[in-house]
């Protein structure tokens, strides 16, 4: 059994400290685009001033003849491309894929200063974050990196599912978790072929009624991830990290996708992906704390004082419970409203208050 003491050195001599905790940084959007396009690398400093995150996507959707050139372009973007305060990650190839090896040898080595994030998919167990973590301490060493990589996993198999607590503890390196409804759904042998949302076919319906048998009965659509979506948040939380919503299939239907990712932010997480840039303003809109609910969380944190006891506010009972969920609002506020003028007018901060 390894000690507590050893999980915070370092795996590989000369590789950096591994962080102790996981500061919070804007990431609302996680903006997929494919390196091996030269005119989609062209349009990225534009999307660096909308984005919180772009990540250069080097496993599905790009094709296998595409794969060295999407490396090879990564590379590229990294050493030329100011993403100002825009972060900028990477999805490797799986690991039982012939690539990954040399995504993580070539990127680490040659841009691993300029990369924030490494987002590894269908991770199964922890023993797949173990790999990872040894191979970047290693590269990490090899390069002279000063900072330690971070490591995001994508929630996508049933095994993942069931594992998903310890995939959150596997390393100090973890930085957070996204759920992947596509391939969850394959690995489960669900019987849909859509790509997050709700589903028409998996709903409730109310009884009849005794009066008129016949009469129409109303139904619900329901949300299948629910379950898988919750339980994520609850791990990630538990080990200091983050919890993302995924991709949203259906580009077009706009109105969903935000349904999708308000849900998503409801239940604490902190971001989602986004395929086209029409979701790009939907997610940065959804994962922005409602500038009503925050300046009423400011007022219940200014009247309850030290946080004990009970006050009447508007009618609406305030204690010590309410108060936390004030402050979680709050923060998150903060957090966003320190880059972004316009949100910090908006929630009515000064300087003082965001330090």
């Amino acid at each position: 059994m390894r000690s507590a003491k050893d999980f915070f050195k370092p795996k590989a001599i000369g590789a950096p400290t591994p962080p102790r905790e996981i500061p919070f940084r804007p990431g609302r959007m996680i903006h997929f685009f494919d390196p091996s396009n030269p005119k989609m690398a062209a349009k990225l400093p534009d999307l660096a001033t909308k984005c919180d995150v772009l990540l250069g996507n080097l496993e599905d959707a790009v094709q296998i003849d595409n794969k060295i050139a999407a490396r090879e372009g990564l590379v590229k973007v990294g050493r030329e491309t100011d993403f100002g305060d825009c972060q900028l990650w990477t999805r490797v190839n799986s690991l039982d894929s012939p690539w990954i090896l040399d995504d993580l040898t070539t990127l680490v080595t040659e841009i691993g200063d300029r990369l924030d994030v490494i987002m590894v998919p269908k991770v199964e167990g922890p023993w797949d974050i173990h790999y990872v973590d040894q191979l970047l301490a290693q590269l990490e060493a090899k390069a002279g990196i000063k900072e330690p990589l971070l490591i995001h996993a994508i929630l996508e198999t049933h095994q993942g599912v069931i594992n998903v607590e310890e995939i959150c503890g596997a390393s100090p390196r973890m930085q957070g978790i996204s759920f992947g409804p596509a391939d969850l759904a394959a690995s489960r042998r669900m019987k849909t072929t859509r790509v997050g949302g709700g589903h028409p076919q998996y709903l409730v319906r109310t009884d009849p009624d005794p009066a008129a048998p016949d009469a129409p009965r109303v139904t619900a659509q329901q949300d299948p991830w629910h379950y898988t979506l919750a339980r994520m948040v609850d791990a990630c939380t538990a080990h200091g990290i983050y919890p993302y919503y995924g991709p949203f299939g259906d580009i077009k239907d706009t109105i969903a996708c935000e349904d999708q990712f308000r849900a998503a932010f409801l239940l604490g997480c902190v971001g989602a992906w986004s395929l086209h840039p029409a979701q790009i303003a939907i997610a940065k809109k959804v994962f922005s704390p409602p500038v009503d609910e925050v300046l009423w969380a400011k007022r219940v944190i200014s009247e309850m004082g030290d946080g004990s006891g009970c006050v009447m506010i508007d009618g609406k009972m305030q204690d010590d419970a309410t108060v936390k969920q004030c402050h979680v609002m709050v923060q998150a506020a903060k957090s966003l409203a320190r880059n972004d003028a316009e949100l910090r007018d908006a929630y009515e901060f000064d300087a003082s208050e965001l330090g």
